[in-house]
């Protein structure tokens, strides 16, 4: 690998949050890509973890609960902050 093709895959991986990031993903996205950042995080197929998100949903409930929990504290990809942050922040500037 010379320093060129070395330089053109680092270009393409800067998209992708750093190595120990969890972000809701942008390419793996159904919902909102929680399910798609977590597999991404946890190095498993997102298949299986759409699947265990949807188990938990239909037999317990707690599967919706922890989706929308984590669609409100997982940031985006390419985002610095979550929806529940930015959400607080707007509110603490409003208050001021």
């Amino acid at each position: 690998m010379n320093a060129t093709t070395a330089d053109a895959r680092s270009a393409t991986v800067t998209a992708q949050p750093a190595a120990g990031q969890l972000r809701r993903s942008g390419d793996e996205q159904m919902l909102a890509g929680v399910a798609g950042g977590i597999a991404r995080y946890l190095g498993a197929d997102v298949t299986l973890v759409r699947v265990i998100v949807a188990a938990l949903a239909l037999f317990t409930g707690a599967g919706a609960a922890l989706y929308l929990a984590a669609w409100l504290l997982i940031p985006a990809d390419g985002d610095d902050e979550s929806i529940a942050a930015a959400w607080a922040a707007r509110r603490q500037d409003r208050s001021r």
